[in-house]
């Protein structure tokens, strides 16, 4: 472990605690002072961040900006501006009963929290958490990915400049390291990650009754109606799928699309892999996938399947071609598996209500999105399908919009954040009642006669 001991970690953790304990983090002019020199020192990081974004998982320095880089400081820059606001107490009215009285809501932080992110979008999926944290005024305490380790290392290089670490701290290692860190009485976790490792996380919290968000995935379905505009959502759907190789927890994992424009509908899919991948194996700006036992899975879900475009690969550079799969046994892997790369199994249906329930037969969606011009059926789908969020219309657009919280919901995560409900997922609100001294209901006490008859009549 490279930012902080292994055998420190107690003591990391307690010295967050104490230096929480001091309130210094509890003033919103501090936090923003706080951010600003996050902010300053991203900015003088991008290059070493590119690099290694690069070297991790051959992102170009395009993709590298649109969707780690400059999102994160979009996240930042609108907690800047929006801090002050949120901060605030909030006065919420009193009823007739608690006449004399005045009430408060509070934003307090949580203490010390911990953060473990994932390595598919290991700077975005890092920063905006810690973002969140420092608004609410916390300490964090970070783990990076071991399977990003290039970008680990810059961020653990990036805070150790910026922070002490009884406020912030990068701590890098491998799974046991995770492990020997939510064994600690931490005040607040996040975790973005699988389904599997969420439910080891939350059994990990529940020893302290530690409070949690889980940000997880799941399988996010993409439905084609027949009367959506078959070219414009074979682009977006493309796009959605094509980033950083398909390594995307709201990618589109399969397509439901109606019978009758299918065939038009992979045509114009096809046509846009080409344009918009170009050559997937050879070329530069396609990213890779992260490991070799990444790729190994990847291959070994194609295995049996009718594959209507793509599916070759380079073990040498870990690359695999964008790849459609034609109507794949709903029990086979592909269809019970988060796929995580860039496979997209197609399968088609009949009425709307036949891809509905295709969907609600299975666990809950992180994201779901649906193109189609029909306002019935978009109210149709969003009213009846549970899903974390998504788009009408489009892929994975929503996950950057700072108004929208993000998460999802049973399998695929609890809790949100994003913007504002960063900062109230990483904030206790503390309901306060002041109570008046210049005079006393005496109905209150059990030995005023009539207290009973006249708090009915209040309660009415």
């Amino acid at each position: 472990m490279e930012a902080v001991s292994r055998m420190n970690l107690a003591s990391l953790v307690q010295s967050q605690k104490q230096y929480h304990a001091g309130g210094e983090t509890l003033d919103a002019d501090f936090r923003i002072r706080m951010l600003r020199k996050l902010q300053e020192a991203i900015r003088r990081f991008v290059p070493a961040l590119q690099d290694a974004l690069a070297a991790d998982l051959g992102k170009s320095e395009t993709e590298a900006f649109m969707t780690e880089l400059g999102v994160t400081m979009a996240e930042l820059s609108f907690t800047l501006k929006n801090l002050h606001r949120w901060a605030r107490p909030r006065k919420v009215r009193t009823p007739l009963t608690h006449f004399g009285t005045r009430s408060t809501i509070i934003p307090e932080p949580y203490g010390s929290v911990l953060i473990i992110a994932p390595w598919n979008y290991p700077v975005f999926l890092s920063l905006p958490p810690l973002i969140g944290a420092i608004a609410a005024g916390n300490c964090a305490v970070v783990k990076p990915s071991e399977l990003a380790p290039a970008t680990s290392g810059v961020l653990a290089e990036l805070i150790s400049a910026t922070f002490p670490p009884e406020y912030v701290a990068v701590v890098q290692g491998e799974a046991d390291t995770s492990q020997a860190l939510l064994r600690e009485p931490f005040d607040y976790i996040f975790f973005t990650g699988s389904t599997a490792i969420g439910r080891k996380v939350m059994e990990a919290a529940a020893v302290h009754l530690t409070p949690h968000t889980l940000e997880l995935g799941g399988k996010s379905p993409c439905i084609v109606h027949g009367d959506a505009r078959l070219e414009l959502a074979a682009r977006r759907i493309a796009w959605g799928k094509l980033l950083n190789a398909g390594q995307t927890c709201v990618a589109p994992d399969y397509i439901l699309v109606q019978r009758e424009v299918k065939r038009r509908f992979v045509d114009a899919l096809k046509a846009e892999i080409v344009r918009q991948a170009g050559d997937a194996l050879g070329g530069a700006d396609y990213p890779r996938i992260v490991s070799e036992k990444h790729y190994s899975r990847l291959l070994g879900l194609l295995e049996g399947q009718h594959v209507l475009y793509g599916g070759r690969g380079d073990a040498s550079r870990l690359r695999l071609e964008p790849t459609l799969v034609d109507e794949p046994d709903p029990e086979s892997p592909l269809m019970s598996e988060e796929i995580f790369g860039p496979i997209l199994p197609i399968i088609s249906y009949g009425e709307t209500e036949e891809a509905i329930r295709f969907v609600q037969e299975r666990p809950k969606p992180l994201a779901l999105y649906v193109f189609t011009e029909n306002g019935a059926v978009q109210r149709d789908v969003l009213r009846r399908v549970s899903f974390g969020g998504g788009c009408v219309n489009d892929t994975v657009y929503h996950l950057s919009s700072p108004y929208l919280p993000f998460g999802g919901v049973g399998a695929s995560g609890l809790g949100a954040y994003h913007g504002q409900a960063s900062f109230e997922t990483f904030s206790h609100h503390k309901s306060v009642l002041k109570q008046t001294t210049s005079f006393d209901l005496p109905f209150r006490y059990m030995n005023f006669k009539g207290s009973l008859a006249l708090m009915k009549r209040l309660l009415k």
